[in-house]
């Protein structure tokens, strides 16, 4: 079915590049984003679960770093004593 939508040009720009970039039409990409929130109940988009990496390092904080005192934190982050 052929049918007129109405796009913010900025928006077309980057749905025609990203159509290219994945190697399909816009139309494709078009329908594609379509479905997808079609599918989602109640807008919400379903994401999957990530599995975050567990650090193995040893040696805790620096001397003098508590985890407690953000200001202190960002003071010793940003060079200061």
């Amino acid at each position: 079915m052929r049918t007129t939508v109405r796009l913010d040009e900025g928006l077309l720009t980057r749905a025609k590049a990203e159509a290219r970039r994945r190697g399909t039409t816009l139309t494709s990409l078009i329908e594609r984003g379509l479905r997808l929130v079609l599918a989602a109940p109640d807008g919400a988009v379903r994401r999957r679960l990530v599995k975050l990496p567990v650090s193995r390092a040893s040696g805790g904080l620096q001397p003098g770093v508590t985890l407690d005192d953000t200001s202190a934190l960002l003071d010793r982050l940003d060079g200061l004593p």
